[in-house]
């Protein structure tokens, strides 16, 4: 029976290309890297890579135990997180995961569920990639658009976030307020750097206004709030949030077209789990109690 050790530091090596790199992910010395590589080659009869100044390349026997190692690795993961989500108070860490846009509602949601429970260890995870709930990668994912689809998954529908649009009380003594829908193509707007974004204000904005009066472009949506009130242009701001800034004006009220659908999801292992349960409740009640403010 192959070393699963061996097998992994194969997997390590060809992902990353270097014996050196490899040794500081698995945290063991290059010379051990170097010794499992060689074992694992002369115990399977083949070479499983190319040595060269630049470090290693897998040969094509090399790249298919990688892939198979990597399936492996990602079952352990797999399983690792369901073990974790398993435990039977609300403790231990808690994986929620969503677009950087909804921060301000999870944040607020994630550190009032700790107060409740002072032993939960939150790990909030956000970027524009899924988290994969199957691998364990997350507890809870707040998702935007069609409802998922994935299976092995539950997937509840949550809220739509009333979306606007605003200018920054600076932009509007600059440049005055518009008048009407017609007059925005003459003002400058903030929206996102990829002119094809699903995001729907995004798509409104392309059958609206011609994208070179979108002058600031950025795909962050941080960095697009931050340009919107430094006055560069109109921009797109959650409703909710832009009532705490006294600095923004909005120009147009909000419409359904310009939010997403919002969905709450968990994988069907983790789903009726104490810990996430408890959070699930947290965040409905925590949302309600915001949008009624």
């Amino acid at each position: 029976m192959t070393d699963w050790d061996e097998i992994r530091t194969a997997y390590q090596v060809a992902r990353l290309g270097t014996v050196s790199g490899a040794a500081e992910v698995l945290g063991v010395h290059h010379a051990t890297v170097i010794r499992h590589i060689d074992a694992l080659e002369q115990r399977m009869g083949v070479k499983l890579f190319q040595r060269h100044a630049r470090g290693y390349t897998p040969t094509e026997a090399g790249q298919d135990l990688a892939r198979v190692a990597q399936a492996t690795d990602d079952q352990f993961q797999q399983l690792s997180g369901r073990i974790k989500g398993r435990g039977e108070g609300v403790s231990g860490e808690l994986l929620v995961t969503s677009l950087i846009n909804f921060s301000p509602l999870m944040v607020g949601a994630l550190t009032s569920f700790r107060e409740a429970h002072p032993e939960i260890v939150v790990r909030f995870l956000t970027g524009a990639r899924l988290f994969r709930l199957e691998y364990g990668e997350a507890h809870v994912a707040l998702r935007a658009g069609s409802a998922p689809q994935e299976p092995d998954n539950v997937v509840q529908s949550f809220s739509r976030q009333a979306v606007a649009l605003y200018a920054a009380k600076s932009y509007i003594a600059a440049r005055g307020m518009p008048k009407d829908e017609a007059a925005l193509t003459g003002h400058d707007f903030v929206g996102y750097d990829d002119p094809e974004s699903r995001a729907p204000y995004a798509i409104w904005m392309r059958k609206t206004v011609p994208f070179e009066r979108v002058v600031f472009r950025a795909e962050d949506g941080r960095v697009q709030q931050e340009a919107l009130r430094a006055g560069a242009g109109l921009g797109f701001m959650a409703v909710q949030e832009a009532r705490l800034d006294p600095s923004l004006v909005q120009v147009l009220p909000p419409r359904e077209e310009w939010s997403s659908p919002l969905w709450l999801v968990t994988h069907v292992d983790l789903h009726r789990t104490p810990k996430v349960q408890a959070f699930l409740r947290h965040l409905k009640e925590y949302a309600a109690a915001r949008d009624a403010e």
